[in-house]
């Protein structure tokens, strides 16, 4: 069978003016061209070659040897060369460059810029790429709690939080309770802290530090954010976690944490409706 996607060995049956047929054996129905410029010099009918198989501008299947920088369902980084109506184009190492619909695209793309793909068969039975990668990332890295990872965010949900491809290929997730508000945008790469291993090999991760570390940096966000204010914060520490998230950044457990150790510091005092600095 002529593996559409995939890098497969296959065997020279017919030899023509403008190139040679390849299949799985002689006596195989399915075949496919390499055109004349890509065969080996001194092929004979008989011969394997390795070859990628895709389609060319006119949606023919045909063979290459040049070697694709993406294969089905595997994942890499590719360049966008062109934006046009319905979608982008990636360059992948091929003369036709691969599509990225803008269905499958997790944020509008730009010319010139990288973005994370797989790559999938459309239900036209064409090559496509996708940003949505969650299922062609590995779960089995050699990470555990408490190192520290580069990932890159691939897709941000208000529900569970920010998708993250540590190194390009592990998958693992910032849920959304440690998102903190951040303003990261689909991506972005970012340096993060392991703080779960689930049973399947996935890692949540974090961009705050451990607590005792992160509280100093807590205290300082706070604090700049009263000088914003000119000195009076016109909330205390019994709002709404959603309004403290929205001024802060933080989450409403950190916030009380820092407030507490600037209370305790004598660098602020709280009222019934505001946090004042001393």
């Amino acid at each position: 069978m002529i593996d559409l996607g995939n890098v497969q060995k296959l065997t020279v049956v017919k030899k023509v003016d403008f190139g040679v047929y390849l299949a799985e054996s002689k006596d195989s129905n399915d075949k496919v061209l390499l055109p004349k410029r890509q065969v080996p010099e001194g092929t004979e009918i008989g011969d394997e070659i390795e070859v990628f198989i895709y389609r060319d501008s006119k949606d023919r299947l045909i063979s290459t040897v040049r070697e694709p920088k993406l294969t089905l369902g595997g994942i890499a980084l590719l360049k966008v060369t062109e934006v046009g109506k319905i979608g982008a184009f990636l360059e992948w190492g091929l003369e036709k460059d691969l599509f990225l619909p803008f269905k499958q695209q997790t944020r509008k793309v730009k010319d010139g810029e990288d973005c994370l793909v797989t790559l999938y068969i459309d239900k036209s039975n064409r090559l496509c790429a996708s940003m949505y990668v969650y299922n062609a990332l590995q779960s089995n890295s050699p990470y555990k709690i408490e190192d520290n990872v580069t990932g890159r965010i691939y897709e941000i949900s208000n529900n569970f939080g920010m998708f993250v491809a540590v190194d390009d290929k592990y998958s693992a997730l910032i849920p959304q309770r440690d998102c903190q508000g951040d303003l990261m945008q689909v991506g972005e790469v970012i340096t993060a802290r392991v703080t779960r291993v689930l049973e399947d090999g996935r890692l949540d991760l974090s961009l705050r530090k451990k607590a005792y570390l992160q509280i100093e940096d807590d205290v300082e966000t706070i604090l700049n954010v009263i000088d914003s204010y000119d000195g009076v914060l016109p909330f205390n520490d019994k709002v709404s976690p959603e309004i403290i998230k929205r001024e802060t950044g933080l989450s409403k457990s950190s916030f009380k944490r820092a407030v507490g150790r600037l209370l305790r510091d004598g660098r602020i005092e709280i009222t019934e409706k505001n946090i004042r600095r001393k």
